[in-house]
């Protein structure tokens, strides 16, 4: 039985920045967690407030959960972490995700064309630049470098980084859904960020999972809710898979859908789909099993949550990314640390 340990994930921000994220980080640190996360879509970006924190903080490492691929190109986004892992003293962590198509041809104004490939591409450019060992090339369709492509002056020449990486082996990890996407993040990077994982079901993953290298690291989002009530406590998390399920893609293509299905439930996510299509968003939230929003989550009194830990324990999950204020962090640094 393998300990877990814990991670920070504060998310995005709304309309205005979460006043109270330095702190957050700060007291996880304080209380043992193992690393701290902030995500980005269409608002703010990753690593601003990354390195914020990274300055007020001294030990825990800091992940971007996730920058999105195409936010920035493979050598900006190669920069961007070297720099904070100098700044940090050697805490950074780059979580990477190729988003969705709503995304990137939305508010990037990118075509969203072979995910799974463009990753790849992406990771092998990043590696050269932390390697230093030579200037970095590229012979990919979507990242060329040097470019000599339409509109080219002809001029671009093979470059290395004028700094030199504080570590080579700086850990990637991507975000991934899809079969070929985490059989591809377990064999090219250093941790999977699941959206959601059910150590109940660690069938839908093991395969694609087993060739990972040892130390590779799996860290799931997990709603922690404490409360007496257990159909209560599973509201948030229904939630939040009634949004993801019903609204995070098109009626052709929803990765989230597509990932509930193949861990057992094609009828619910479909109807879930469907009434929130319908804009019935409150019935789409009330489709959700109970079920399934249990194996994901850690929710209902402490006790049943200690009980169930030893489930996650059991399964290849290195570690719990939670989202809470000081009492919930608290409580789990209790019964995890």
């Amino acid at each position: 039985m393998a300990k877990l340990s814990l991670g920070l994930q504060l998310g995005y921000w709304g309309a205005q920045p979460n006043p109270n994220f330095v702190a957050q980080a700060q007291c996880a640190e304080k209380l043992g967690f193992d690393s701290v996360w902030v995500a980005e879509s269409w608002g703010n970006d990753c690593f601003t407030p990354l390195a914020w924190i990274g300055a007020q903080t001294s030990s825990i490492r800091l992940g971007t959960a996730v920058a999105q691929l195409s936010a920035r190109t493979p050598t900006a986004c190669a920069m961007a972490s070297l720099a904070l892992d100098h700044m940090s003293g050697g805490r950074m962590i780059l979580g990477l995700g190729a988003s969705g198509p709503q995304v990137v041809e939305g508010w990037y104004g990118q075509p969203y064309a072979k995910p799974v490939t463009r990753t790849r591409e992406y990771v092998h450019i990043i590696r050269q630049v932390l390697a230093r060992e030579a200037p970095v090339t590229n012979d990919g369709e979507f990242y060329p470098l040097p470019y000599h492509g339409p509109n080219s002056w002809g001029m671009g020449k093979p470059l290395k980084p004028i700094v030199h990486p504080l570590r080579e082996d700086l850990p990637i990890f991507i975000g991934a859904e899809g079969p070929r996407n985490v059989t591809q993040t377990a064999e090219i990077a250093d941790g999977w960020l699941p959206l959601y994982y059910s150590p109940y079901r660690q069938e839908v993953y093991a395969d694609q999972i087993s060739g990972a290298k040892p130390g590779f690291e799996v860290s799931p989002i997990v709603l922690v809710n404490v409360h007496d009530n257990v159909e209560e406590a599973l509201y948030p998390v229904k939630a939040m898979l009634g949004f993801y399920i019903g609204g995070m893609g098109s009626k052709a293509r929803n990765f989230h859908k597509e990932l509930m299905s193949r861990m057992g439930f094609t009828d619910e996510a479909e109807q879930i789909q469907q009434l929130f299509f319908e804009g019935k968003r409150d019935e789409a939230i009330a489709a959700v099993p109970s079920q399934f929003a249990d194996e994901i989550s850690l929710c209902g009194p402490k006790e049943r949550i200690a009980e169930k830990l030893k489930d996650w324990e059991n399964s290849p999950v290195t570690s719990l990314l939670i989202s809470g204020d000081e009492t919930l962090m608290q409580t789990m640094a209790e019964l995890t640390l």
